[in-house]
């Protein structure tokens, strides 16, 4: 355990003080670990994912049991990990004590015995500590204060809702592809196999528990993808038909590209200015014997890879916080600064003011955000529609929901609906 300790706190210490992706961190360190078994593996990215979700009140703790500042900030990481493990994991509290006294000893001989006193005196205080973590902020909801205060500005009292979610697993949700089986069918298929879930929208099915894509029954044949619910609207809302030609102007991954092609038979060019991820896209795409031309450009600047047709339709699902999703990567909330937010909505900006033209006269052009800041939903499309004559607002066909905030069936997302006028 103890090594598997030493790696989380090495990953932490790579996201919170070198500003680096957990996923490209996380994947780094278990490349150079391929003699690990599959339980030291997961058990590395639970400590990693763990830690950095339940963040703010590890730290609060943490700093309530420092008399002074640790002379080596390796040893924090590790205290971090190894407190995450005595208060949200099932292995024994004797057992996480000894091995994060060894870890320590790997990184710093002299600290086992500080290290010891520090997890020891946590399992005498716990009570307490908890209950004062709870009067700070960032010790309660384990989020950035600006980022509680912010919530907390624009959504009143559904802001502690999306707090509590964000600090949650995020549900498996599957898309059923239409084309080869009707969700029901597929359920059934679920059921045989031994898995539950409950049908949560036309093509949705919410997993009891997630698994392993191996385990879901025809996935290498296309049957069904992984697409959270919130994201499954994304295909619906921009009422694609046969015939239609089609821009997703920033693709990949590639799952609402998929969803498209899925719902109606189109021509589609599925953009993005990453190559690798690009690739993605295209190894999705093949997965489900679906087709679309791929290009390498940046949506901001068409005049570099657009062929002068005009699109019938077009997803602008821009760069954004990502600040819906942050169950699913907790690093975010940590690395994000509020002027990140404002640099989002130029970029945004950017992106809508050089799609617009593209749209033929009575098209649709549905813009996508997976945020639940204003400053990158409502105020972008005001200021949009303040500054465009010829787009029009148009009522969405789910309810009427924009903002969709997280909780126990989808993610955060943001949806705008916008009609160019003939």
């Amino acid at each position: 355990m103890q090594y598997t300790q030493v790696a989380a706190a090495q990953i932490i210490q790579r996201v919170l003080a070198d500003g680096r992706n957990l996923n490209q961190v996380l994947d780094e360190s278990l490349r150079g670990k391929s003699d690990w078994t599959p339980q030291q593996r997961a058990m590395l990215q639970d400590l990693s994912y763990g830690t950095l979700r339940f963040l703010g009140p590890l730290q609060t703790v943490l700093r309530a049991l420092l008399h002074k500042p640790l002379a080596d900030e390796r040893v924090r990481y590790l205290l971090l990990v190894a407190l995450y493990q005595l208060q949200y994991s099932k292995a024994a509290e004797h057992a996480i004590v000894n091995h994060a006294v060894l870890a320590a000893q790997i990184l710093n001989p002299r600290v086992g015995g500080l290290v010891n006193a520090i997890l020891r005196n946590f399992l005498r205080g716990r009570d307490e500590l908890l209950a004062q973590a709870t009067q700070d902020v960032e010790g309660k909801y384990s989020h950035p204060r600006w980022w509680v205060e912010s919530l907390r500005a624009q959504h009143g009292d559904q802001a502690e809702a999306v707090l509590l979610a964000g600090n949650g697993h995020p549900p498996m949700t599957l898309r059923v592809n239409q084309r080869c089986i009707s969700t029901g069918e597929y359920l059934a298929r679920l059921v045989d196999a031994g898995l539950g879930a409950q049908q949560i929208g036309p093509t949705a099915l919410l997993l009891d528990k997630p698994v392993t894509v191996d385990k879901l029954p025809g996935f290498f044949d296309g049957l069904v993808s992984v697409q959270d619910a919130g994201a499954q609207l994304a295909a619906r809302l921009l009422d694609v038909r046969d015939g239609m030609r089609v821009l997703d102007a920033c693709a990949a991954p590639g799952g609402k590209t998929a969803h498209i092609l899925e719902v109606a038979q189109i021509a589609m060019l599925a953009l993005d200015k990453d190559d690798k991820r690009l690739q993605r896209v295209e190894q999705n795409l093949q997965r489900l014997k679906l087709e679309a031309q791929l290009r390498v450009g940046d949506a901001s600047m068409p005049v570099m890879w657009w062929d002068g047709k005009s699109f019938d339709r077009i997803l602008a699902d821009v760069p954004c916080s990502a600040s819906g999703v942050v169950r699913r990567h907790p690093d975010i909330k940590w690395l994000r600064r509020p002027t990140d937010i404002a640099s989002f909505g130029v970029q945004q900006r950017e992106i809508l003011r050089a799609l617009w033209p593209l749209l033929a006269c009575g098209g649709k052009l549905l813009y996508a955000t997976c945020s639940v800041f204003q400053q990158e939903n409502e105020q972008v499309i005001a200021d949009f529609l303040q500054q465009q004559p010829d787009a029009q607002r148009l009522p969405l066909s789910e309810g009427g929901i924009g903002q969709l905030l997280p909780n126990e069936q989808h993610d955060g997302f943001f949806y705008a609906l916008l009609h160019k006028a003939s």
